[in-house]
């Protein structure tokens, strides 16, 4: 076990944390970039809102990856062309049509990380015993963690620190994608060097390809026969819908000038506001979330997991209208809503694993995650058009009111008293 623990931690760390940086580039850091270069509320809402698109639709082509070749291959040129997409980022940002450019390589990388996503999960299951992956679980999502909070704060603190540094937004930028694309082509290199072999983790295609296909088509389609699967279908789009909305237009209401609605702050300022404490108060919140639900089950939790989420959402309709310039004031703020969003999408994690409890477990959560980006994507696509129409302050209140179908839905869906209740074993 000594043995199969330091050859594991040699690669299942930097796995995850390679796992989670394009996500943070492509839905985070896109966003900021976006709005220091000068562009419109309206054009970054929507167009990085469709980048949502490949994590939505990835199950479809999930028998693919298990299917052709290995898992490790799949890993191993996903990094590549991350990298390649990085670099071609870096490249277009200086262009004089830097926004079509930047978003077809974003659009690159987004794909080529939802791939990544289904071949690395694929492999932690293929290269560990089941002993080996409970021990690692935790290890894997800190890492996880670790990787957004490095996209979402400690990257744009640094491409604020540059922008001082060179006077120039556009070369911050550049540099940050730069150092980012050689980054990945390291850990596509190393990972094709320490990466495991395992037996099982082999190509499928031979003749039974056809049969394949047809056992993936008749799993997706039980996925649909579950029990009052409508409104748990709802539930997931509408749960988050006054959040989808404010985690769009967050940042940019952070960013903008006093002056049109915003709060003023610089991108080292909201790199650790949001990026940093943001991040660290959204794992304690999960984590406390979790705590609670495993004392006494979801169905007794989710209302008030549900409330946590949402009320914070009041900070923002404060700050709209007062605009605080104390910075240790908006941390708070900040801190307190991200707390309360962990805490809350607890309840959302354990409702789609009931969900998926059965035979075809990862298939079912895989599509169950499929809606939950859904959720995200459509309302953020039109979030920026209705902001820059009514204003920040009466776009805070409209998240108020959206936040409200998610709370009514509650009380339709059915959930397992027992479910997330540790059993007794005795």
């Amino acid at each position: 076990m000594r043995k199969t623990n330091y050859s594991t931690w040699a690669w299942v760390p930097s796995l995850y944390y390679a796992e989670g940086l394009p996500y943070a580039f492509v839905m985070i850091v896109s966003v900021v970039m976006y709005k220091n270069m000068g562009f419109s509320n309206t054009d970054i809402a929507l167009y990085t809102s469709w980048l949502y698109l490949p994590w939505v639709i990835k199950p479809l082509w999930s028998p693919i990856v298990d299917i052709l070749r290995t898992k490790r291959f799949w890993i191993v040129a996903m990094q590549l062309l991350i990298g390649a997409g990085l670099a071609g980022v870096a490249l277009s940002i200086p262009a004089s049509n830097a926004f079509r450019y930047t978003l077809v390589f974003f659009w690159l990388m987004a794909f080529s990380s939802a791939t990544h996503d289904i071949a690395v999960d694929g492999f932690y299951m293929l290269g560990l015993s089941s002993h080996d992956q409970a021990w690692f679980i935790g290890i894997r999502n800190s890492f996880y963690r670790f990787a957004i909070l490095t996209g979402q704060g400690l990257l744009v603190i640094l491409a604020g620190q540059l922008e001082d540094w060179t006077g120039e937004t556009t070369t911050a930028w550049s540099m940050i994608f730069g150092m980012l694309a050689v980054l990945f082509i390291g850990f596509s290199f190393y990972h094709k060097w320490k990466l495991p072999y395992p037996n099982s983790d082999k190509s499928h295609l031979d003749p039974n390809f056809e049969e394949a296909i047809q056992n993936f088509f008749q799993v997706f389609l039980s996925y649909f026969k579950k029990p009052q699967i409508i409104l748990v279908i709802i539930f997931i789009l509408l749960y988050r819908f006054g959040e989808a909305q404010l985690v769009k237009i967050a940042p940019l209401f952070m960013l903008d000038a006093i002056e049109t609605g915003g709060l003023g702050l610089s991108t080292s300022q909201y790199g650790f506001i949001y990026g940093t404490l943001g991040m660290i108060m959204l794992t304690l919140g999960g984590i406390t979330g979790g705590f609670f639900a495993a004392r006494h089950g979801l169905k007794s939790w989710i209302i008030w997991m549900a409330l946590a989420m949402k009320l914070p959402d009041l900070v923002y309709v404060y700050m709209a209208y007062a605009q605080p310039d104390n910075y240790y004031l908006i941390s708070t703020f900040v801190a307190i809503e991200q707390f309360g969003y962990g805490f809350g999408f607890t309840a959302y994690l354990l409702f789609m694993m009931m969900i998926s409890e059965g035979e075809h477990k990862t298939a079912h959560y895989a599509i169950c995650t499929g809606f939950m980006a859904l959720g995200m994507m459509l309302p953020g696509m039109f979030s920026g058009a209705l902001q820059e129409s009514i204003g920040y302050q009466h776009f805070f209140n409209w998240v108020m009111v959206a936040t409200i179908p998610g709370l009514i839905m509650i009380k339709f869906i059915k959930i397992d008293p027992q479910f997330g209740i540790k059993k007794d074993n005795s």
